[in-house]
């Protein structure tokens, strides 16, 4: 089948964009998925973009920075951001979209100014199920799904199985639906108590690990069935998602070794 795997810029802010993208394409990633913060300006974007070019890397960029609580300026931000990125090729856009504080007419206008950037730019926009924002949990999303069915998601499932406490095993429905949805994965592995395992190669988050792969087997079985192209961002974290050893400023384990080992598993895997 055809996959294509993304390396995130969080987490490696440190490194200038041309370290950066080398070390990416060294490590035998297709792309970079990378977030745009609203303040981000055309020079800072053509860096990126001609950085990736060069490297020939893909590019998903990602919307994030979303936290106004008050609508109306969220939706002009959020217009905003579209508009800044319409110039700039991407393979996909991932959004964080909305707050799970709005009411879901209020994330509709969103997910519809989206669906309005995507018939003038033909760039897909994939929501992200994502804690505090308009799919943070299953129940809710699969909502959302029903009554918008031309919505397309990326399903980050870390999330959900953090705030249902669980490995949804009573929410099938809903998993299913969205299995269904997903047009791009987060590939990070969550537990019941938290969105992101201390490290996916331990023998003790096996169990997690293979609740994970089940549902991204079943978006990567559809992607194939339609002849459509999988891509996956490793998207473990660093600090406060890769909790420090006590006492210290010391990650428990190596953010970009787990994303390689991530990638190069699901690889393996797909290919």
């Amino acid at each position: 089948m055809l996959a294509e795997f993304y390396c995130p810029r969080w987490g490696s802010e440190q490194l200038s964009w041309e370290d950066f993208c080398a070390r990416v394409k060294l490590e035998g990633y297709d792309g970079i998925e990378v977030g745009i913060a609203n303040s981000a300006g055309q020079k800072e974007m053509d860096e990126i973009w001609n950085l990736a070019h060069k490297h020939e890397l893909k590019l998903i960029a990602q919307f994030y920075d979303s936290a106004n609580p008050e609508f109306s300026k969220h939706f002009d931000i959020y217009g905003a951001w579209l508009e800044k990125i319409e110039s700039y090729p991407c393979v996909k856009i991932d959004s964080q979209t909305g707050r799970d504080i709005f009411s879901f007419e209020q994330n509709q206008k969103l997910i519809l100014a989206a669906s309005q950037f995507t018939s003038r730019t033909g760039i897909e926009v994939m929501h992200e199920t994502h804690r505090h924002k308009c799919l943070f949990a299953a129940h809710i999303a699969k909502d959302y799904l029903q009554k918008i069915p031309e919505m397309k998601i990326t399903l980050d499932v870390s999330h959900w199985v953090c705030v249902g406490e669980s490995f949804l095993e009573d929410q099938t429905e809903a998993i299913q639906l969205a299995i269904a949805h997903a047009g791009h994965i987060h590939a990070r592995v969550g537990y019941t108590e938290g969105p992101q395992v201390t490290d996916p190669r331990a023998e003790e988050w096996q169990p997690a690990v293979a609740a994970h792969l089940a549902w991204w087997d079943g978006i990567a079985e559809r992607k194939k069935q339609h002849g459509e192209t999988l891509t996956i961002t490793s998207e473990f974290g660093p600090y406060p998602y890769m909790v420090y050893l006590p006492g210290s400023t010391t990650p428990i384990t190596n953010q970009w070794e787990v994303n390689v080992y991530m990638m190069q598993l699901l690889k393996k895997r797909y290919l």
